[in-house]
């Protein structure tokens, strides 16, 4: 069910935020579209209008996840964060605004960890020289890929390559050995 206020002529869910309206001036309706048939507009924070767990529903947690798939993508290895902001139709610090709000870290932070994180899969599965890792996980360079790394592991990545992996002739890591005597 749906109440409307008089005064307002608005219509809203049962759980809006919004300060209850005076007994006297509501009236309750069993759809959002009987509401609507009444004359009465629907709500701006609560969206009655809207379908529960749709886009419009969501609000800006739709647009902070269409970023988010964007940046997994790769979109800013090869965009700017402005680029990233024009496609999901919203402003640069509204972008970062959002982002900090939903995800708690800026889309070139998202970006970064995302990169080192492709770059120490390819480490882990693959035999590929790590100039040629630093570059298909989205790197402009071998030293930002160093620095990156050394940032998010506090060692290089050179050193998971000698102690973690043991590589086979296909490229391919089949088995993974300890590096360290196992304790009984």
């Amino acid at each position: 069910f749906f109440t409307g206020v008089r005064t307002t002529r608005i219509y809203c869910r049962p759980v809006c935020q919004v300060r209850p309206a005076k007994s006297a001036n509501v009236v309750f309706f069993p759809t959002a579209a009987a509401a609507e048939r009444a004359g009465f507009r629907p709500c701006l924070r609560c969206r009655p209008e809207t379908a529960p767990g749709s886009p419009a529903w969501r609000g800006t947690a739709t647009t902070v996840a269409r970023g988010m798939r964007l940046i997994q993508t790769g979109f800013l290895d090869r965009a700017s964060v402005d680029e990233l902001a024009h496609k999901l139709g919203i402003g640069p610090r509204h972008l970062l605004r959002l982002f900090l709000r939903h995800a708690g870290a800026t889309p070139i932070e998202i970006a970064a960890t995302r990169r080192v994180q492709v770059a120490k899969r390819l480490i882990d599965d693959t035999a590929m020289p790590l100039s040629a890792i630093a570059f298909a996980a989205g790197f402009g360079s071998v030293r930002r890929f160093n620095d990156a790394f050394r940032a998010i592991y506090g060692r290089p990545p050179s050193s998971f390559r000698r102690t973690v992996r043991a590589p086979t002739k296909q490229g391919v890591a089949d088995q993974h050995r300890p590096t360290g005597r196992t304790s009984r």
